[in-house]
């Protein structure tokens, strides 16, 4: 039965959490560029004013989460 429980652990840790590590402060959201599809994570971006895309150079779009997931995809 070791096995099965080490398997039921597992999959029960992989999916009963939204914090995904990281310095405990939760995402809000998430700066789009539409045009390129690339992705900033609001914590990774300082300040308040919107980054511009690293590819292309535009203002990058605020998309919130849903909020239950911790996921701003």
């Amino acid at each position: 039965m070791g096995l099965f429980s080490t398997l039921s652990e597992t999959l029960r840790a992989s999916t009963s959490s939204t914090d995904r590590g990281g310095s405990g402060e939760q995402s809000k959201g998430a700066y789009w560029c539409h045009d390129c599809s690339e992705r900033l994570l609001d914590l990774d971006v300082e300040g308040d004013e919107p980054p511009t895309c690293p590819d292309c150079g535009a203002e990058m779009t605020f998309e919130r989460s849903p909020g239950s997931t911790g996921c701003a995809c």
